[in-house]
């Protein structure tokens, strides 16, 4: 298991390992001083305290405290996780939308933050990786679409390498953004400034032409109801993949 852990980090270190940690999926947990106030169906809060926040990525949050075993605050999988840093503190917000429900914890400081990569649990699958992902594309371009062509993986771009490049029936290019696991609006606040990046190399703007167009496509196993709506504001698609096939 590989676990990243980091012991009394300034705000800004915390931040930038739970930015991380979302990205790939972990279990996180974190430990310090805070407050936790919640919004939805009800309204809640608690003083400042030493507790212990648990964001597991199917997108349950738990806050526990030093006295028994169930949480005293908690939002169900299915709720997307935010992290910022504001006013002196490091805000960890859970939200759902169907109930609209919100659970916010507010860390004065942080003694303890853990991710660990999970790779066991009720999901097989999550022993698969990007790179199996990736093959599975490469050997058999039509799991994204029919008519799609791969051109290039890794291409290099002002924000960072795309995973798979290609082009679908019609020739219009395509940026595939690879993810080995249920994932979130940020895969497709990643996956947008891949497209915005490449149209900026196609150009045409400043020759006074309509900007390039530029199609979007996330591959990963399942994503979040929030990431399918931005999926669709944006225009982009999801193909729903394992990194491995079905035995």
């Amino acid at each position: 298991m590989t676990v990243t852990s980091v012991h009394d980090p300034s705000h800004r270190e915390a931040l930038w390992e739970l930015e991380d940690a979302f990205e790939r999926g972990d279990l996180i947990s974190v430990f310090g001083r805070c407050t936790v106030s919640y919004e939805g169906r009800a309204a809640s809060d608690l003083g400042a305290g030493d507790r212990l926040l648990v964001l597991k990525p199917d997108g349950a949050a738990l806050v526990h405290t030093d006295e028994g075993r169930q949480p005293v605050n908690w939002q169900p999988p299915g709720s997307e996780h935010h992290a910022a840093v504001r006013g002196g503190q490091l805000r960890v917000r859970s939200t759902r939308t169907n109930p609209d429900e919100t659970l916010m914890v507010r860390f004065e400081r942080v003694h303890q933050l853990s991710a660990m990569a999970v790779t066991g649990g009720r999901d097989l699958t999550l022993h698969g990786s990007e790179e199996d992902l990736r093959t599975r594309i490469l050997e058999r371009p039509e799991l994204v679409e029919p008519g799609f062509e791969p051109r290039e993986t890794e291409r290099p771009s002002s924000a960072g390498p795309m995973d798979v490049f290609g082009v679908d029936a019609d020739g219009t290019p395509v940026v595939v953004e690879l993810k080995r696991r249920r994932v979130g609006p940020d895969a497709v606040g990643q996956l947008a400034r891949y497209v915005r990046a490449l149209k900026e190399e196609l150009g045409g703007e400043e020759h006074g032409d309509d900007p390039p167009t530029v199609r979007g496509v996330l591959v990963a196993p399942s994503i979040t109801d929030r990431a399918a709506e931005r999926l669709a504001d944006r225009g982009f698609d999801h193909v729903a993949l394992e990194p491995t096939p079905e035995e």
